[in-house]
């Protein structure tokens, strides 16, 4: 799965500026009914909004709000000017993320820790963290459809800013690869080209999928930007039961970190659903989590017994981002569209749950000082 937000945020805006929304399609659900849309248009819709995504990154880049000289390596469309609102919402989502990731790293340092980012898609965090941690022992894993790895892993080899961060050899081919590849495996970064939905339910230990250089040993941080909202829950509950109970069994210490939408049932939340289904695009656990409070308690459900804590990205905004910070980007462009930046932040929560499996607490300690929002 890929998409480290929803697509094409303009859409949800169209009515309160008098304009129509954009999409072509006529689906009428948004938590995945559509009578029109079968798995293949909804997985084809899903692939797609990972350049969207990319090229929200490259335009926050472009424009100074992040620092990522990878960003532009993996977008394959032209570079947009995104609306300041949507600039904005992507900037708090990147920061909100690399701070609890950032703090996971530091406790510890001497101590190797592994990442596994489900439904990556082009995300740039592992070249990124390269450079922060030159010398830590991360085990960096990124799972995403074939299609999508194809594309990423065919991107990495054209550009040696990126694949010089893996190998020493020299283009064409640098990392080795067959034609088409869409895996590949190092002790430090892997790329698995998997369904999510095929860890859903094993019917045995046997047919479990081998996610190669994967350690049950060492503490393990799973982050969904975007990813497991587009399954169900039930189907989300399995997949995460296969990496809590198979892959990083107890004690090991393991936490998830999502990011997703919340609020459906309010006007802002009914028409971005219905926007979002024009172009096919279902969202069936926001319906079974719609609230910070449901978000809590699904980590607990999940296995997460140490620590379940979220927040909306408003909150998100105005506790954990400094003030200093918040005037640098506040004089990056101007930004008139307060009210609607407000609500569309309300509309997105960061959820963080863990498992420290022993006594000394990594994920106890890394994250003591991120603050939860206790409403909902």
């Amino acid at each position: 799965m890929t998409a480290k937000e929803i697509p094409d945020l303009r859409t949800l805006l169209g009515n309160r500026r008098g304009g129509p929304p954009r999409g072509r399609g006529r689906g009428q659900g948004g938590f995945g009914t559509s009578t029109e849309s079968n798995d293949v248009v909804k997985d084809n819709a899903v692939r797609n909004t990972d350049q969207d995504a990319a090229g929200s990154r490259v335009s926050c880049v472009e424009l100074g709000y992040l620092n990522d000289p990878y960003a532009k390596l993996f977008a394959t469309q032209p570079a947009t000017r995104r609306l300041p609102l949507l600039n904005r919402g992507t900037y708090v989502r990147t920061s909100a993320i690399d701070l609890l990731v950032d703090k996971f790293i530091k406790t510890s340092p001497e101590s190797p820790k592994q990442i596994v980012s489900l439904g990556a898609g082009t995300d740039t965090r592992y070249f990124r963290l390269r450079d922060s941690y030159p010398n830590t022992n991360i085990v960096y894993h990124e799972v995403d459809f074939p299609t999508n790895t194809a594309a990423k892993l065919a991107s990495i080899q054209r550009h040696p800013q990126l694949y010089t961060k893996l190998t020493s050899k020299a283009s064409p081919n640098p990392l080795s690869l067959l034609p088409a590849a869409t895996t590949y495996q190092s002790s430090t970064y892997n790329i698995h080209a998997l369904d999510l939905r095929a860890l859903a339910n094993p019917t045995s230990e046997g047919s479990i999928t081998i996610l190669p250089n994967l350690d049950p040993t060492i503490p393990t941080l799973i982050l969904s930007e975007m990813c497991l909202i587009y399954l169900q829950a039930q189907t989300v509950s399995s997949i995460l039961d296969t990496f809590l109970q198979k892959y990083i069994p107890a004690p090991t210490p393991v936490s998830l970190v999502l990011y997703e939408p919340i609020l459906p049932n309010d006007a802002f939340g009914r028409t971005m659903i219905s926007n979002l289904s024009t172009r096919n695009i279902f969202l069936p656990t926001l319906k079974s989590y719609p609230e910070l409070g449901d978000q809590r308690a699904r980590l607990r459900t999940y296995g997460f017994v140490d620590g379940a804590k979220a927040a909306d990205t408003s909150r998100i905004w105005q506790k954990w981002v400094p003030e200093e910070e918040k005037d640098r980007v506040a004089g990056l462009e101007m930004l008139d569209e307060l009210e609607e930046l407000e609500m569309l932040l309300k509309h997105y929560s960061v959820s963080w749950g863990w498992r420290d499996g022993g006594a000394d607490g990594l994920f106890t300690k890394a994250w003591a000082d991120v603050g939860d929002q206790e409403v909902g």
